[in-house]
């Protein structure tokens, strides 16, 4: 266990102290990030990395004002009653932390489009190759890196997709525009202001099978 220590000090870090994170270890952790396994070497992955805390505070302020608009639509109490109770948890793990890491996932070359428009496979065929999504496996095995390698080094993140109904927005924000190339995740990153540790997670025998 002890050599694998890195990955258990790991855990979802949502508040941080003031303290900065340094360049050289950031680019540690995000060279860390670009050693994720990806599928046929395509390396679809890029990352924006936001220090400006007036940006960051621009950031949250468009997911807040997302989610709110998202919740004034919808129709069902309880649904709406969700979005604004997990708001807060997107916007303060934002503000309390000195950097923000957006993940970017780019283009990734698959059959299953050639194969459908060929009549090789049906839609409900296409629909089923579709849920392994490759181009998002690549970013998420980076993220996971990200945080390992964050961890490693005394910091601490929380990976986010909730904020991703704010996707655009938060793209327009940073000025961040590549062809083909969409926001999939983000994490704050900083020094965690408190010891903490994960929660419990399930036996091996529960989700483990040996054949």
């Amino acid at each position: 266990m002890d050599k694998l220590e890195f990955i258990y000090k790991r855990r979802s870090v949502r508040n941080f102290t003031e303290q900065p994170v340094r360049r050289e270890d950031l680019e540690a952790i995000l060279t860390a990030a670009t050693y994720g396994p990806i599928g046929k070497n395509v390396e679809n992955r890029h990352f924006v990395v936001v220090q400006d805390k007036e940006k960051i505070q621009e950031i949250a302020d468009a997911i807040e004002l997302k989610v709110r608009e998202l919740a004034d639509r919808t129709k069902s109490e309880e649904i709406k009653k969700q979005l604004i109770n997990i708001l807060p948890y997107y916007v303060s793990n934002l503000t309390n932390a000195p950097v923000a890491i957006l993940a970017y996932c780019g283009p990734y070359p698959s059959h299953t489009e050639a194969l459908l428009e060929e009549g090789a496979i049906s839609q409900e065929e296409a629909e089923v190759f579709s849920r392994f999504a490759p181009e998002i496996q690549n970013v998420s095995a980076a993220m996971e890196n990200l945080l390992l390698a964050a961890a490693a080094l005394g910091y601490g993140g929380c990976w986010m997709t909730g904020p991703m109904y704010a996707a655009e927005e938060i793209s327009k924000v940073v000025g961040f525009e590549k062809e083909g190339y969409f926001l999939a995740t983000m994490t704050p990153l900083g020094v965690p202001s408190r010891d903490g540790k994960n929660p419990p997670r399930k036996p091996l025998t529960d989700v483990v099978t040996f054949i």
